[in-house]
């Protein structure tokens, strides 16, 4: 099924994420963690393509297994230090497995790459060209906070509509942990006549170390309330799971409340985490 024909759907629904191993020792485990959370039944799971494309060679064999599960997947797919041929190679690849849903992304660079020899710049470029391979549904990232490498707010929206323009059919927005901060950048795509549909990230903090770690590469803003919570529960780490848990269910369900029908959750690989928040909205998504 095509990721569009869930998400424009009257019901809302719910996906997970999941990622790659870093090595090959810990893929069974993944592949554990992957079945378990589509025992679940989400809307929907993404398996991300790794920076640099380092663990891509994974991607498709664990969205194949999804699929099996009778889940549908959304592979990730990142070109900034790739090739047209990998790409191209990668595309056969997940027409022959029968996945049909693509999550367009640039990607970051190895440190060592030499950016003067990129065959792709933009995500647009490849959007373009898997457009131009056949019928994937095509998906891209948006961040309601600003792209950290956009000279303004303007110029982040102009490039969704390039994205947009050139067959993006939905966005996936960054994780953000003030619900406001969403609903005006939706008012800014509107006012702008960008119409796809909108898929809310959203991700459980469930410990003070992973916070950190995505304040310091993101540059999220920390609603007070969020703040007081990491500073009362940071040093208990059942507790601030519970909490990390409770705040994005809020999220969720203020997200839902307000029309906003497609919520994505980064479950880093956590069953436990993805299934404490399928509990919590059990009658909400039922």
């Amino acid at each position: 099924m095509k990721i569009t024909e869930i998400i424009n759907s009257t019901r809302p629904s719910l996906s997970f994420e999941v990622f790659p191993p870093k090595t090959s020792d810990s893929y069974e485990s993944v592949i554990e963690n992957a079945l378990k959370i589509a025992e679940l039944s989400p809307s929907y799971m993404s398996v991300t393509y790794g920076a640099g494309g380092g663990t891509s060679q994974y991607t498709a064999e664990i969205a194949s297994t999804i699929k099996s599960a009778g889940v549908t997947p959304l592979a990730h797919l990142t070109c900034y230090s790739s090739t047209r041929e990998k790409v191209r190679s990668v595309l056969s690849d997940l027409r022959q497995r029968g996945i049909e849903n693509i999550l367009a992304l640039r990607g970051d660079a190895p440190a060592d790459f030499d950016i003067s020899r990129a065959e792709y710049r933009y995500a647009s470029e490849l959007i373009s060209e898997i457009r131009a391979a056949g019928d994937f549904c095509i998906g891209g990232a948006c961040y309601p906070e600003g792209h950290p490498e956009s000279p303004s707010g303007t110029a982040d929206i102009e490039a969704l509509k390039i994205k947009v323009l050139a067959g993006c059919e939905f966005l996936t927005t960054q994780m953000f942990f003030d619900n406001s901060i969403l609903y005006n950048f939706l008012y800014r795509l509107y006012r702008a006549g960008i119409s796809v549909p909108v898929v809310a990230g959203i991700m459980p903090v469930t410990s003070a170390a992973q916070i950190k770690r995505i304040a310091s590469i993101s540059g999220n803003v920390l609603p007070q309330r969020f703040v007081r919570l990491i500073d009362r529960y940071g040093d208990s780490p059942l507790a601030m799971k519970q909490a990390g848990i409770a705040y994005a269910t809020e999220q969720i369900i203020d997200l839902y409340a307000n029309g906003i029908n497609a919520v994505h959750v980064y479950s880093m690989n956590k069953p436990d985490v993805a299934a404490a928040i399928r509990a919590n909205l059990s009658e909400i998504i039922a």
